[in-house]
C-alpha cells in the first residue's frame, strides 16, 4: 500500500465515520474502484479505527474521563454491597445507558457476522444501503424537537438506538447517521443525540478492533507499511476530529438532510454501475 492510498483511506475513514455517509460503504467502494488489495484494506481498516478513537477522545475527553472514574466508583459500590446505584448521578446513569445501547450491537453483530461479510462483496448492497441512509436522514429532520436529556432518557430508548447502530453494520448504512436519527426519534435533544451517538461508538469501535485484529495481522505486517500506517492513522484522527465538530453544528442547525442528496446520488450511481457497469 502506498502513502497516497493510505492518505485517501485515512481521510475517507475519518470523515465518513462521523459524517452520516457510511465509512464502511466508502472504504468498500475505494477498495473496488481503486483496485486496493482486500487484505491490505482489512488490516489497515483496523488501524484506522484506532485513529477515529483518538478523534472521539480529543472532543469528549472530559466526559470520557468522568465515565471511567464513575465506572471505578460503581465497582467500589458493588464490592461494598451498595449495589450499582444506577441513578446516583447523571454520569453514572449515562454510563449504564451506553452499556444498554452497546449490548444489541454485540449480540446482533455476532449473530449476523457471516451475512454482513457477504453484503460487503456486492455493490448493490452498498448502493442500496446508501439510498436507505439518505432517506432516513431526510425523514429525521421532520421529527419534532426532543426534550430528553440523560435524566429523562429511558433504557428502552438506549436499546432502540443500539439496535439502529447494529443495522449500520451493513455496508452503506451510516453508523453515526443511524444512531443520531435513533436518538432524535427517541425524543432526545439534538445536542444529546449527537453526544450519545459518538460516546456509544467507543465500545463498538474498540470491540471491532479487538475482534478483527487477530485475523487482520495473523501474517504480520511488512516494515514497508510503517509509514503508510502512520500517515493513515494521523489523517484518520485529524479528519475525524473535524467531522465530529462539523456534525455537532449540522445537527444543531437541523441540516442533516444535506447529506441525503449526496448519499442518494452516490447510492443510485453505485446501483446503476452494478447493473450496467
Amino acid at each position: 500500500m502506498t502513502v497516497l492510498e493510505s492518505f485517501i483511506l485515512g481521510l475517507a475513514q475519518g470523515l465518513t465515520e462521523f459524517l452520516p455517509v457510511s465509512s464502511s460503504g466508502h472504504l468498500a467502494l475505494l477498495e473496488h474502484f481503486f483496485g486496493i488489495e482486500e487484505g491490505n484494506v482489512v488490516s489497515f481498516a483496523v488501524l484506522l479505527h484506532v485513529g477515529t478513537l483518538f478523534s472521539i477522545f480529543a472532543v469528549y475527553y472530559r466526559e470520557i474521563w468522568n465515565l471511567i472514574l464513575e465506572l471505578l466508583a460503581v465497582i467500589r459500590d458493588v464490592v461494598r454491597g451498595r449495589g450499582p446505584q444506577i441513578n446516583l448521578n447523571e454520569t453514572r446513569r449515562l454510563g449504564f445507558l451506553i452499556i444498554a445501547a452497546t449490548l444489541p450491537t454485540v449480540l446482533i453483530g455476532l449473530l449476523f457476522q457471516d451475512l454482513v461479510s457477504k453484503l460487503y462483496g456486492t455493490l448493490f448492497a452498498i448502493g442500496a444501503g446508501l439510498v436507505i441512509t439518505g432517506t432516513v436522514l431526510f425523514v429525521s429532520e421532520r421529527v419534532a424537537p426532543g426534550v430528553r436529556g440523560v435524566k429523562d432518557m429511558k433504557f428502552r430508548h438506549a436499546v432502540f438506538v443500539g439496535i439502529l447502530q447494529s443495522v449500520a453494520l451493513c455496508p452503506g448504512i451510516s453508523r453515526s447517521g443511524s444512531t443520531i436519527v435513533g436518538g432524535l426519534f427517541a425524543g432526545l435533544t439534538r445536542e444529546f443525540a449527537v453526544r450519545f451517538a459518538f460516546l456509544i461508538s467507543i465500545p463498538s469501535v474498540l470491540g471491532a478492533v479487538v475482534l478483527e485484529a487477530p485475523d487482520a495481522f495473523r501474517g504480520g505486517m511488512d516494515a514497508a507499511m510503517l509509514l503508510p500506517v502512520i500517515v493513515g492513522v494521523a489523517v484518520s484522527a485529524l479528519s475525524g476530529f473535524f467531522a465530529i465538530k462539523t456534525m455537532i453544528r449540522i445537527v444543531s442547525g437541523k441540516k442533516l438532510y444535506y447529506f441525503s442528496f449526496y448519499t442518494w446520488a452516490l447510492g443510485a450511481a453505485v446501483v446503476a454501475y452494478h447493473f450496467f457497469g
